[in-house]
C-alpha cells in the first residue's frame, strides 16, 4: 500500500515522503495513529496545500523534544526494587519503571520512548538507558537501581 508520512518515521522516511508499506503496518499502525494517509491523487494535493503548515508543527515538536533533551542530559533516576542479597532483583526494571521515575521528576516521557539495549535491568547499579525524546532526539541517562529497603 502507498502512504504519504506526515511526520518521520525511523527507517521509513521523512514528512511528505510517498513510501510502500505492506498492508497491515498500514492499517492498524501508521494510519490510525494519524502518522501517513494513503495515498490517492486527492490526498496528495491535499497534503502539497498543507505542507507548510505541517513542516510547522514538526519543527516546533522538533524544538520541544531538543529542549526535553537538553534538561534531561546527565540526569540520574532512582529506582527501587526488591533484591537478593547478592545484587540480582527479584523481577526486574522495565521502560515502564524508568518513565514512572522521570514522571515523578517532572519529564513527560512515555515507556515507548525509553531505549534500553540489552533489556530489563536485572541487577543492582548504576546502567545507561538512552531517551527518544524525538527521531532526532537521542539522550542518554542514568538509572540507579537500588535495593528496596523493608
Amino acid at each position: 500500500m502507498q502512504v504519504i508520512l506526515l511526520e518521520k518515521i525511523v527507517n521509513l522516511g521523512n514528512l511528505g515522503d510517498v513510501v510502500k508499506v505492506k498492508d497491515g503496518f498500514a492499517r492498524n499502525y501508521l494510519i490510525p495513529s494519524k502518522r501517513a494517509r494513503r495515498a490517492t491523487e486527492a490526498a496528495i494535493k491535499e497534503f502539497e496545500a498543507r505542507r507548510a503548515e505541517l513542516e510547522k508543527a514538526a519543527a516546533d515538536k522538533l524544538v520541544a523534544a531538543q529542549s526535553t533533551g537538553e534538561r534531561l542530559a546527565g540526569k540520574t533516576v532512582t529506582v527501587a526494587q526488591k533484591a537478593g542479597v547478592d545484587g540480582r532483583l527479584f523481577g526486574s526494571v522495565t521502560n515502564f519503571d524508568i518513565a514512572e521515575g522521570l514522571k515523578k521528576m517532572g519529564f513527560e516521557i512515555q515507556k515507548s520512548q525509553i531505549r534500553m539495549p540489552s533489556g530489563p535491568l536485572k541487577t543492582v547499579g548504576e546502567h545507561t538507558v538512552s531517551v527518544a525524546a524525538h527521531t532526532d532526539v537521542v539522550v542518554d541517562i542514568q538509572v540507579n537501581v537500588v535495593a528496596e529497603v523493608e
